[in-house]
């Protein structure tokens, strides 16, 4: 799966840098093109010759060394890359590139790409383990970076645990993975609404709901990996936009239900997870309402159901849509299906620990207009979008299992 992908290695400065030569070596043999970026401090423990050598390429060291001066070498390496990998990725590079610091070669044209890029991690136990590393590797993930854990054993410094650079053979069987999960969804076009909507009742006052966003947002990331091209209609929520990704801010019903069905006609896979509102106050007031005696009734009107009109104007589309429940929710969620006229349906048990709303994790029940019934114990939400999109992929193709 690696054969004439073009790869950008960077590798900073720390001893797993010998084995960014290794990694050359198999990336060569996997038939990949690679291009090799060190930081100056890389260039301490293995010499830029090491890596000419391996990768049959020039090797990059100075952001001011322009090779070829009808090109801006950071920009060029930059469009050049299928896919960056960052092997080995030292605690300071990381912090870098989760501040968008760009002060030499490596980090200027990481800021530069719009490749996917794979980070290797190789440090200290203990500085792997620091809140300030843990916060930036988290910032990453949520923007889409994607990480190859480093395994555990003896550590240059002297202690045990995890903080070694994986091995170079382990890495290109990674890479290969995610190059043949790319293929999943490959030239389809996928819409996902995610986050609240918020009711306004005056300028400083509004219904909402505790939906994040955070499932819808694992959908689009995912999504991305497996090679869709994606839209995302987003109420408020503070998360960043995943990497490639196309993002619409809404914020209310109305809003996602004009956009959702603006996008529709063209899409290949619709995913509704968003909390839209169901009711909406009827009147709305311009000026802050000033508080009075006695209580204070507001009426209710109904918001348009985007998911039951998305069901009746499908036509090609494969939709799924969301739903939370606390009590019988197979029977809830097929009711739900049915009724809607969706090919599948993600139902949530809100009650359930750990699922649901603000939670990084999330057990569901996956069901199915073919009657497929699954029922995904607790984890992340980012393997539940994953396992959603694997299973719809399959149904879009026609292999029903």
């Amino acid at each position: 799966m690696l054969t004439g992908k073009k790869i950008v290695l960077g590798v900073s400065g720390g001893i797993a840098a010998y084995k960014a030569a290794a990694l050359t070596s198999k990336l060569v043999q996997a038939g990949a093109e690679v291009k090799v970026i060190m930081t100056p401090s890389a260039k301490n423990f293995v010499a830029p010759t090491t890596f000419q050598a391996l990768s049959r390429n020039p090797v990059y060291t100075d952001t001011f060394d322009e090779q070829d001066p009808s090109q801006i070498q950071h920009i060029d390496v930059a469009d050049w890359a299928d896919l960056f990998l960052l092997a080995p990725a030292t605690a300071n590079l990381i912090g870098k590139l989760a501040n968008g610091l760009a002060d030499d070669m490596l980090s200027t044209t990481l800021l530069a790409t719009e490749a996917p890029v794979y980070i290797a991690p190789a440090m200290n136990v203990h500085m792997y383990s620091h809140p300030a590393v843990l916060k930036n590797m988290h910032q990453l993930d949520q923007w889409g970076f994607r990480f190859i854990e480093p395994g555990e054993g003896y550590l240059a410094c002297g202690y045990v645990g995890k903080g070694r650079l994986e091995e170079p053979l382990t890495i290109v069987e990674v890479l290969e993975k995610e190059m043949d999960k790319q293929q999943l969804l490959k030239g389809k076009k996928v819409l996902i609404s995610a986050g609240p909507t918020r009711e306004k009742i005056d300028p400083v006052r509004y219904f909402t709901n505790p939906s994040t966003g955070k499932m819808g947002y694992a959908l689009a990331r995912q999504a991305k990996a497996l090679g869709a091209e994606v839209t995302l209609v987003s109420g408020p929520v503070n998360l960043a936009t995943p990497a490639g990704v196309t993002r619409i801010d809404v914020t209310t019903a109305e809003e996602m239900h004009e956009q959702m069905l603006t996008h529709f006609p063209d899409q290949d896979l619709v995913i509704k997870s968003a909390a839209v509102a169901d009711y909406r106050p009827r009147i709305t007031y311009d000026h802050k309402m000033k508080k009075s005696p006695g209580d204070y009734v507001v009426e209710m009107e109904r918001t348009r159901d985007i998911l039951a009109e998305l069901g009746e104007r499908k036509e090609h589309q494969y939709l799924i849509g969301f739903a939370a429940e606390t009590q019988e929710v197979e029977r809830y969620g097929r009711e739900k299906l049915d009724k809607k006229n969706l090919d599948g349906i993600v139902v949530n048990n809100v009650a359930d620990e750990g699922a649901g709303f603000g939670h990084d994790t999330n057990a569901s029940l996956w069901m199915t207009k073919s009657g497929q019934v699954e029922a995904f114990p607790l984890m992340s939400k980012d393997e539940l979008a994953e396992g959603i999109l694997r299973r719809a992929a399959k149904e879009m193709s026609g292999d029903v299992v």
